[in-house]
């Protein structure tokens, strides 16, 4: 008797020729390369360390195109972006110690937003592994112990012959939901010596799939169905499941307001009726939410920014589906579903059949945004609010954005309209400055199609300012708007507000116009009226670009504390 797990696919002729007869010449190197050709990849990203030489041998001989960044960290961000923008898993190419370790903060931000990254290091030679200290150059007495934390799954390749496995392994758990970033590590010995293992040319994987279980979305419908108050928070697990329409589906359905997160910026359309687009921050919102009887909460571990800095305390019933258990019921109780979003709003789609009427649910919707317009209206914020309209007219609408942790990101999370799923992202996962430019450079790698906008305060530009060189060597289409107002502005802020002065905050810079024309990238200098003009003429012209705003811009006043 056969069973299907029995089956094996024969090689053909030519394949056994060619694994009898390897190509001369190849190493451990080859190995890897080969292995992420294998498994789909085209792109990979990352810069060399003296480790790590055999694999950047070795992409002299393979078809993946090589994007080389200045610094680890950036390079992680460029990767992360090219996750968030393809769903595919984006190798990382790392050398062992410093260099590696310069990529952690990367690496935690693409854990937040659940973007898939492929992280490959060198490691010190095989017989220095193991905790001794051998005083090989970069030794770590366990470099993967300083990942484990901070990536989903971490795996070392300790001979040759486990590299293939180890990487579909990785790749695999990489793009399983929720998709997050992984380590694999490889000595220095292995990656550089000859190799006679056959050439790598098998490199399915599955990624399994994590479908709600059937009895708890029954009850979940039933919730929906019966609710008098039904509201959606939709949150980042959404916009990476591609599950933007079966949202929209279904809240049209139920007729449910609908609240998108930061992370899920886009997951709902900004300007239709049951949109109450991302004003999570404002107190008129969470008393919306609160007085939901059901709150159906899509891809989201209500964290921090989500819940108006855990001030939000729901009355009604919460059914929560989330594909990262650890967020499951974190924050609240709730009828925890543990699904990927997209399958999880499908099961929904097919149990709720009779679709809800609710005609004052759009009207609900108009008196929480014009209350919130009204409560921003009475700070005297025109410039920020001018400034911010002016980037969303000067952006075509499919252009993707990325957004740093400065004052006008701050704004753009509540009051951006993205236009479209997946093309508004920022660093709000893990907080770190220096995203926006890396991430752009990967995203616009990602698809040449679209200009692509970085948006940057001074004090986070001038993290990623070495990644100019990158932009002007591979001619990516970035525009890279930097808003300088002498420091850390938002730091500023926090510190006059909690202190009553602040300290540290000031950083007399540079002449970022000067700076970009010595990497040969031509830079503008704006102002708030020519904002709009001098955007979109930047992310007209082919390359990269430079427009800088001197402008100190402020927040709006918080509601958590009220």
């Amino acid at each position: 008797m056969t069973h299907d797990h029995d089956l094996v696919l024969r090689p053909t002729a030519a394949q056994t020729e060619a694994a009898l007869n390897p190509p001369s010449g190849r190493n451990g190197g080859d190995l890897v390369v080969e292995s992420l050709a294998a498994l789909g990849a085209t792109t990979v990203f990352g810069l060399p360390g003296q480790h790590a030489l055999g694999v950047f041998d070795a992409l002299r001989r393979s078809d993946l195109r090589y994007i080389g960044l200045r610094v680890e960290n950036n390079a992680g961000f460029a990767a992360d972006a090219y996750g968030r923008v393809t769903g595919e898993a984006a190798p990382l190419l790392l050398s062992t110690g410093p260099g590696a370790l310069t990529s952690l903060a990367a690496l935690q931000e693409a854990r937040a937003a659940s973007a898939p990254v492929l992280a490959i290091s060198s490691q010190v030679p095989a017989a220095g592994l193991g905790g001794g200290r051998h005083g090989y150059l970069h030794e770590l007495p366990d470099q993967a112990a300083s990942f484990r934390g901070v990536v989903k799954s971490v795996h070392t390749a300790r001979t040759q012959s486990q590299i293939p496995s180890a990487i579909a392994e990785a790749w695999t758990s990489a793009l399983t939901v929720p998709h997050g970033p992984v380590w694999v590590e490889i000595p220095q010995d292995v990656l550089q010596a000859e190799t006679s293992i056959p050439v790598v040319t098998g490199g399915d994987t599955f990624p399994e799939e994590l479908p709600p279980r059937p009895e708890l979305t029954a009850v979940a419908a039933d919730l929906l169905a019966r609710a008098e108050r039904p509201v959606i928070i939709a949150g980042g697990g959404v916009v990476r499941a591609d599950a933007s329409k079966k949202l929209r589906q279904l809240a049209e359905r139920l007729q449910a307001p609908v609240v998108t997160t930061y992370g899920g910026k886009g997951a709902f359309p900004w300007t239709h009726p049951l949109s109450l687009q991302s004003w999570l921050e404002d107190r008129h919102t969470t008393d919306f939410l609160e007085d939901a009887d059901v709150l159906l909460v899509i891809g989201s571990g209500l964290g921090e920014l989500s819940s108006n800095y855990h001030t939000f305390a729901p009355r009604g019933r919460v059914i929560q589906i989330e594909a990262d258990l650890g967020k499951l019921e974190s924050n609240h109780p709730a009828l925890g579903i543990h699904a990927d979003a997209r399958l999880g709003l499908q099961a929904l789609l097919e149990t709720v059949e009779e679709p809800r009427t609710d005609p004052t649910a759009p009207e609900r919707v108009r008196e929480v945004l014009d209350k919130v317009r009204a409560r921003i209206a009475s700070q005297e914020l025109t410039l920020e609010q001018d400034v911010l309209a002016a980037v969303r007219k000067a952006l075509p609408s499919r252009a993707p954005s990325f957004w740093d942790m400065t004052i006008l990101a701050y704004w753009a999370w509540s009051a951006f309209d993205p236009k479209a799923p997946n093309t508004m992202h920022s660093a709000q996962g893990a907080g770190g400055l220096g995203y926006a430019f890396p991430a752009a450079l990967g995203a616009a790698a990602a698809d040449p199609t679209h200009p692509v906008l970085a948006v940057s305060g001074d004090g986070g530009a001038l993290y990623s300012i070495a990644e100019l060189a990158t932009a002007r060597q591979y001619g990516l289409n970035v525009t890279w708007l930097i808003v300088d107002d002498g420091g850390y502005g938002i730091l500023r802020e926090y510190m006059t507000d909690a202190f009553g002065q602040p300290t540290a905050t000031d950083l007399p810079g540079p002449d970022f116009v000067a700076l970009a024309e010595s990497f040969g990238v031509p830079g503008v200098r704006t102002s708030p009226e020519t904002l709009e003009t001098d955007l979109a003429k930047a992310l007209a012209a082919p390359g990269p670009s430079v427009v800088v705003l001197p402008a100190a811009l402020r927040m709006f006043a918080p509601t958590h504390r009220d």
